[in-house]
């Protein structure tokens, strides 16, 4: 478990990734948007510290679109409140995933994915296009996304 700071950014955690320095800015620039937003911290942890939200995201992630990836989960994020469940995953190709997923009948609910500077994006999301965002914090940042259809929690 760490708490992620900004705008200093650090690869703790991200070391396995060729990408780690630019996925520990996508990785920051979350903590400074949870920080503004929900006024909370943004602590990681090892998947093996929370192995349910990587299963869940997983499970989305198959049942929505067949998507399986390859590369393994890094670090996990979780922020959960009485309206809203939004967890993200990072993974050693420079992918980190969101699944943002408000509880309420008729809420916001879709999967987000973010692509640190200099990856490419990795064949189990050869389909989506993919938007540019500039950021002080990570550089560019690629995202793309897709409405969750299916019932969750």
């Amino acid at each position: 478990m760490q708490t992620i700071g900004f705008p200093e950014v650090s690869v703790a955690g991200l070391e396995a990734s060729p990408v780690a320095e630019a996925l520990a800015g996508v990785r920051a620039n979350e903590a400074r948007y949870f920080s503004n937003k929900f006024k909370t911290e943004y602590v990681t942890y090892t998947p093996e510290e929370k192995p349910d939200v990587v299963a869940w995201v997983q499970k989305i992630l198959a049942d929505e679109r067949g998507i399986v990836f390859a590369a393994p989960v890094l670090e996990v994020f979780v922020y959960d409140d009485d309206d809203v469940y939004w967890p993200s995953v990072y993974l050693a190709n420079g992918v980190a995933v969101n699944v943002l997923y408000e509880k309420a009948a008729g809420g916001k609910r879709a999967v987000g994915f973010k692509l640190a500077m200099g990856a490419e994006p990795p064949a189990e999301l050869a389909a989506f296009k993919w938007a540019r965002q500039k950021s002080k914090i990570a550089g560019e940042i690629r995202g793309s996304f897709f409405v969750i259809k299916g019932e969750y929690l």
